[in-house]
């Protein structure tokens, strides 16, 4: 792609975002969520593959439709209570209609089925936008009107995200459909936790997106799109394979790793606010996604090819590592330690 329209989109991906999350009026936030849809498409479709294009048309479709469901749910607020104001949502239709928008930005089950595909015809790269960047201005609309939406609602949402992301990981053998799941299912923790704690769904969307970015760049950095290819890599680059595994590792929350610390202030606030069972089935079902981390990080770094594969060893590579995934790496790793400092900014 010419480097000029590159600059463009990465400029109309940067303004969609900042005018989202710095509105206060709901038509200058759907402006924004419109221009990152538009920003986005071509980048989605750039190599022209027939996959491609189909993720491409499978994401308008979506967003638009999210898109008009934002735009319907604001103009009914305004015509029951003349408020044009984000954080004046409080016409019920209207907050439920939002949590179905935003649901379907984000692709919260059961508004999921388009992520995986759409995700699974794009670059790594673009795939590390769409699992990131895309989801900030939904999230600061759900930061934003929180306190208007039903925590029920969200509750069962986040349930089933959780769910259905780690079930529908287990038997992929595609690593960027991996992430799209692994994506739905650490959505699910933010939509629990939101309604009572909005400052700490922020928290972990920063932190997932901080360890989301360290794998994506890390796959990238070796090419690994498929399982069976994942296995070769260890010839290729031995110590970002080695990484790679804590790193998927603290994608999956265990301790003493940087993915942990959100898993753990959730649990502890939704127990404060008495929802244990909640917080019980949540942390139960995460059981699920560490399932399918490890069986990537098994094929990462654990175990060797049989002797009878159809795939070519990689020539080792002896450039070093890119530094954004080596900081990346670094902060995905070893966070928890300052984990009071964190809190006391946040």
């Amino acid at each position: 792609m010419n480097p000029q329209a590159k600059l463009i989109f990465a400029l109309s991906l940067t303004l969609g975002t900042t005018l989202t999350i710095s509105s206060n009026h709901w038509i200058m936030a759907w402006t924004g969520l419109e221009i990152n849809t538009l920003a986005i498409l071509p980048l989605i479709s750039k190599s022209h593959h027939p996959r491609a294009i189909e993720a491409a048309t499978k994401y308008f479709l979506v967003q638009a439709a999210a898109s008009t469901l934002v735009l319907f749910s604001s103009m009914t607020n305004a015509w029951h209570t003349g408020q044009w104001d984000i954080t004046q949502l409080s016409h019920p239709t209207s907050c439920l209609i939002l949590t179905v928008a935003l649901a379907m930005k984000l692709g919260l089950v059961p508004f999921h089925f388009w992520f995986p595909e759409v995700l699974q015809g794009s670059s790594l790269i673009v795939g590390l936008l769409l699992s990131t960047l895309m989801k900030f201005p939904p999230i600061t609309l759900l930061y934003l009107t929180s306190p208007s939406l039903k925590p029920s609602v969200l509750m069962t949402m986040a349930i089933l995200s959780t769910a259905l992301g780690g079930w529908m990981g287990l038997n992929q053998t595609q690593t960027r459909k991996i992430l799209a799941f692994s994506s739905i299912s650490h959505l699910g923790w933010m939509a629990i936790i939101i309604a009572y704690s909005p400052k700490l769904a922020l928290l972990n969307f920063y932190l997932y997106t901080l360890m989301t970015a360290a794998v994506f760049l890390s796959l990238n950095s070796i090419k690994a799109l498929k399982l069976s290819t994942l296995m070769t890599t260890w010839t290729k680059a031995p110590s970002l394979n080695a990484i790679l595994l804590l790193t998927l590792l603290s994608l999956a929350g265990l301790p003493p790793l940087t993915g942990f610390l959100p898993k753990w202030l959730i649990i502890q606030e939704l127990t404060k606010q008495e929802v244990a069972l909640a917080a019980t089935i949540i942390a139960l079902l995460s059981l699920l996604g560490l399932f399918f981390y490890l069986r990537l990080a098994y094929c990462a770094t654990i175990t060797l090819p049989p002797h009878t594969t159809n795939h070519m060893k990689q020539w080792y590579n002896n450039k070093p590592t890119n530094t954004m995934v080596a900081v990346l790496t670094t902060k995905s790793l070893m966070l928890l330690p300052i984990s009071p400092i964190i809190l006391a900014v946040v």
